[in-house]
């Protein structure tokens, strides 16, 4: 008999603006039905999320608590060696049953009714399960192998860890494609990465407005002064955009060639003066050596940003290397998990560089600290504004690679991803 899988009923109702990619209905930023439909149709739909470091889980019986979207999940690496991942939901009455963020278990235990689960996820006993004296108890034919806990496939990469809820989903290779694998290798291949620092950071907009932002080349020389200031990214330098053919995931990137930029820098203050853009400042840097990197890939780029579809980034801003998480957290706030790294064969030197660097990205960051604030200014500012759009236009209509980082393409892009993903 042929089974005919359950698509869910979509909740909202969209209609894309015929403009296609260069609009986009605020609605979508809004609306619960819209959220509640993301969380089926994309975070458990047929993509990989970025879940952990292989790092955070390196021997047998470590375990990390993370999330899908709105679905908790842990990672744990069992006595096989291999990597497992499971939803974070008892499966008799839904309590969560790993309550810390990490550590080192035999197993999982509900604290509720103390259901008990391998770490494979797998229902290993239920508490009073034949009763007392005979009495009470499971009914006779209940089989603990069918209450496991619900489990995600696992893929690693260069020691990331992906998970999907779906059977569909291509292997994490093909679903990266080449180009993106290979700027993922240029920062994590064939090194162990040591965590030197996380937090989370609280954003008051929806999920998506902060994945534009990431995606959002040209803006980084705008909004943040310290950029522009201090000469660590201008959009006069070398660089460019590249978009997947899904257009899902982006790398944007920037490299400082000093002979080319000394005569470059006055006609691009110029520039910058003529359109009433802010890009210098009286501000000077008591203690410079924040602006002091090195060279470590040997390809002269001082800035890569990543990004993987649906949530994940990856960033090199000189020195400073750290992974991003982006989850959804209501229709108008987003939770942002940022781990910094370091490598196990990092000098003295470049760990000192790494640290000293951190303070230029995060929620108090040198750099980035307008990113945590701006989308809130989205978020209030098309309050009552459902029936209208975005216009994202900039460096055309297409959601292709570009030489050039002053454009949209990659934002388009992901809008291609969402639809698709959303069937819009």
């Amino acid at each position: 008999m042929n089974i005919i899988p359950i698509v869910p009923a979509r909740r909202a109702n969209i209609t894309w603006p015929s403009e296609g990619l260069t609009r986009v209905p605020y609605k979508l930023f809004q609306d619960e039905g819209v959220y509640a439909d993301e969380q089926d149709a994309i975070f458990r739909g047929p993509n990989w999320n970025y879940l952990c470091l292989e790092a955070e889980v390196p021997n047998p019986g470590d375990f990390r608590s993370t999330f899908v979207g709105d679905a908790p999940v842990v990672v744990t690496r069992d006595s096989d060696g291999e990597l497992y991942a499971f939803e974070n939901r008892c499966a008799h009455r839904g309590a969560m049953v790993c309550l810390e963020d990490q550590g080192n278990a035999k197993d999982f235990s509900c604290v509720y009714h103390a259901w008990t689960y391998s770490l494979q996820g797998d229902l290993l006993g239920v508490a009073f399960k034949d009763g007392i004296d005979g009495k009470g108890g499971m009914k006779p034919d209940f089989c603990v192998g069918d209450h496991g806990l619900r489990k995600l496939r696992v893929a690693t990469l260069h020691g990331l860890v992906f998970g999907s809820f779906s059977d569909d989903v291509p292997s994490l290779d093909e679903y990266l494609g080449d180009e993106i694998v290979e700027r993922i290798a240029r920062v994590l291949e064939n090194r162990t990465p040591v965590v030197l620092g996380r937090f989370t950071q609280m954003l008051p907009n929806n999920w998506k407005l902060y994945f534009e932002n990431v995606k959002d080349s040209y803006h980084a020389s705008i909004l943040h002064l310290f950029f522009t200031t201090f000469q660590l990214n201008r959009l006069s330098q070398r660089g460019g955009i590249i978009v997947d053919p899904s257009g899902g995931h982006h790398v944007s990137y920037s490299a400082v060639d000093h002979a080319v930029e000394a005569a470059a820098q006055a006609k691009a203050a110029s520039d910058y003066a003529d359109q009433k853009i802010r890009s210098e400042s009286e501000h000077r840097l008591e203690d410079n050596s924040v602006l002091a990197g090195m060279d470590e890939f040997g390809d002269g780029v001082t800035l890569q940003i990543l990004s993987v579809f649906p949530g994940f980034v990856l960033q090199q801003i000189q020195n400073a290397i750290a992974v991003r998480q982006i989850l959804p957290r209501g229709t108008q706030r987003t939770e942002l998990n940022w781990t910094y790294l370091g490598f196990e064969d990092d000098t003295i030197e470049l760990r000192e560089t790494r640290l000293r660097q951190a303070n230029l990205v995060g929620p108090a960051g040198y750099v980035s600290m307008e990113d945590g604030c701006v989308g809130g200014f989205v978020q209030r500012g098309i309050d009552g504004a459902s029936d209208s759009n975005s216009v994202i236009e900039m460096g055309g209509d297409s959601a292709e690679s570009s030489a050039s980082r002053v454009t949209e393409a990659s934002i388009r892009g992901f809008w291609k991803a969402y639809r698709n993903a959303m069937g819009y």
